[in-house]
């Protein structure tokens, strides 16, 4: 009796297995537009999560929306976030190298309105989508990205925060740092060439006059792009390091269960 009785509970344990698999990461590719140029954004989210649930705006480093940023966003979809990865450059603009990469981040670091237009449009593709909870959303990015999410912030968007990994701090305009409301959270590495000690200075001025609720966080023997495998010091001062990006990602993660509680 026991052995026809546990026959029988096999098809039902296959057919809870076969239901478990079907919820899985979905992601897609997502054409919007600034103006009249094309973008070609990034969307996961984790089907087996019913209803709305925080957003995520992610953006990418200085190289374009490639395979890193994709694969951040689809870790906070795994996390039960629904994440949209912006496109600041433009469909099919993805720098192959240094030098292509500089030559595009150049263009949006000098006019920093361009930059913050495009990043509100990434952000308004992800207020659209169902999924997302619009009163409970952050923006993450990282390097270029980094710098990116503290402009959306000085643009005022109504957003619950913004995380900076690795990212540059400077501003053009330190005064619209009053239109912030979003809280803000800066993850850096302690030695990174790229982001000198005056420019920390002017960043932590700027929030202080502005009464911005910011954290700083430092990584001692840390350099620039700590977060990417990738970087493995082909450039002097930008290099992987697996201790701060854990770190640092665990950070995010109580950040957001801050700024996300109910």
């Amino acid at each position: 009796m026991k052995l026809i009785f546990s026959v029988l509970l096999t098809p039902v344990a296959v057919l809870l297995a076969s239901g478990q698999a079907l919820a899985a990461l979905q992601t897609k590719t997502v054409e919007y537009k600034h103006g009249n140029t094309v973008l070609e954004g990034y969307l996961a989210y984790d089907d087996a999560i019913k209803g709305k649930r925080p957003g995520v705006l992610v953006v990418h480093e200085w190289n374009g929306l490639q395979s890193y940023a994709k694969k951040r966003t689809e870790q906070l979809a795994k996390l039960g976030y629904v994440a949209f990865a912006a496109d600041i450059y433009g469909k099919g603009i993805r720098p192959k190298n240094a030098q292509e990469s500089g030559t595009q981040a150049t263009i949006y670091r000098k006019d920093r309105q361009l930059l913050r237009e495009r990043a509100n449009a990434g952000l308004k593709v992800l207020q659209a989508n169902p999924l997302t909870d619009i009163k409970r959303i952050a923006a993450i990015g990282y390097c270029f990205g980094g710098g990116t999410v503290l402009e959306l912030a000085r643009s005022g968007a109504n957003i619950a925060g913004v995380v900076s990994f690795h990212g540059n701090l400077d501003t053009p305009n330190p005064e619209d740092a009053k239109n912030i409301t979003a809280k803000v959270l800066v993850l850096h590495g302690a030695d990174d060439p790229f982001v000198p000690e005056e420019q920390i200075k002017g960043f932590e001025t700027e929030m202080r006059q502005a009464n911005v609720d910011w954290q700083f966080i430092s990584y001692g023997r840390t350099v620039h792009s700590f977060t990417n495998p990738e970087a493995k010091g082909e450039i002097k001062g930008s290099e992987y390091n697996p201790i701060a990006d854990q770190r640092s990602w665990e950070a995010m993660r109580q950040f957001f269960a801050e700024i996300f509680r109910k």
